[in-house]
């Protein structure tokens, strides 16, 4: 799942339009296929816990490699300076890492990879605009909530109409924790970023150690290691999962949006929804009824139109402040 680069430093950069949005594209393909993996892992006897702390752990030791190829003397001060003045923040936003991301996949465990994906990322640009009202002041408008309401209306329709099996409403309750831990991290990243312009890899990069450090302990009463199934099988699917979905995805997405607008680049991810949804009815036998598919249309309609807005809106006081 994304995680939204408000902190991100505004450099200035040779990398084109086009390549960033292929860049942020290609990461919410790769976030789309993450639940799905984990679908698969769970039949070998791996637990949405034990499937987190894999992910963060292999993604811990990517990630760090590619600090210490682009380390130097200034980056590793930065770094240092960064743990000294910024620590409790990164426990917070470390644990907030652990917890959507298990609950994420608690989600797809009870309720099915399409339903739990559309949930928690549906539910997330709405618990955004209403947390940035409550702790920011930003104005939501008559406009804006009647796009939540819409919002909800397709939440409604799509849990209702989806076929989620009996354990649905703990699944839905899994994934709207997701939702909600996300956003209070973004929401902590964002307020990060205004403030001093804090550096999006460092924030990614520590909080999936502390994240790592978090589930470890959990994982470990939960079992770490698959009980059934090729053990060679999951090592693969653990490690795309540590690779792909999250260091590579991560990278490309925070260096996409070097030239893409954050507001655009929150419209594209909504392609990891339609990703895993797609990959949950083609490959997992996951079904979808017409009034779910009806509430999942509304639902992202919904959503791009809040995020469009959101676009127009910043433009015309950025013209308004010149």
């Amino acid at each position: 799942m994304v995680s939204e680069a408000a902190g991100v430093k505004e450099i200035s950069s040779t990398l084109s339009v086009s390549r960033g949005l292929l860049y942020v594209s290609f990461a919410a393909i790769a976030w789309g296929t993450g639940g799905a993996v984990a679908a698969v892992l769970y039949r070998s006897g791996l637990g949405p816990i034990a499937v987190s702390f894999w992910r963060f752990a292999i993604g811990m030791l990517v990630l760090a490699i590619v600090a210490l190829i682009m380390s130097s003397k200034d980056k590793r001060s930065a770094m240092r300076d960064f743990i000294r003045e910024r620590w409790a923040r990164v426990i917070i936003i470390g644990m907030g890492f652990a917890i959507y991301q298990t609950a994420y996949f608690a989600a797809v465990q009870y309720s099915g990879l399409a339903v739990a994906t559309i949930v928690t990322l549906g539910l997330g640009p709405i618990l955004m605009a209403i947390g940035s009202y409550l702790t920011m002041g930003e104005r939501i408008g008559w406009s804006g909530a009647l796009i939540i309401a819409f919002a909800i209306f397709g939440l409604a329709l799509l849990t209702g109409g989806g076929d989620v099996g009996s354990n649905s409403l703990l699944g839905l309750a899994f994934a709207s924790l997701s939702s909600v831990c996300y956003v209070s991290v973004t929401l902590i990243t964002r307020a990060m970023g205004r403030r001093d312009r804090t550096d999006q890899f460092n924030v990614t990069f520590f909080g999936i150690i502390v994240g790592t450090v978090c589930l470890l302990p959990f994982a470990l009463l939960e079992g770490l290691l698959p009980l059934s199934g090729n053990l060679y099988h999951s090592l693969v699917l653990l490690s795309y999962l540590g690779l792909v979905p999250t260091a590579v995805a991560y990278i490309l997405f925070n260096t996409g949006l070097a030239s893409v607008r954050a507001t655009t680049a929150s419209v594209i991810v909504l392609v990891e929804p339609v990703t895993a949804a797609a990959i949950a009815v083609l490959f997992l036998g996951e079904k979808l009824t017409p009034l779910a598919m009806f509430g999942v249309i509304i639902l992202m309609a919904s959503v791009v139109v809040l995020a469009l807005t959101e676009r127009h809106s910043a433009g015309f006081v950025a013209k308004q402040n010149c």
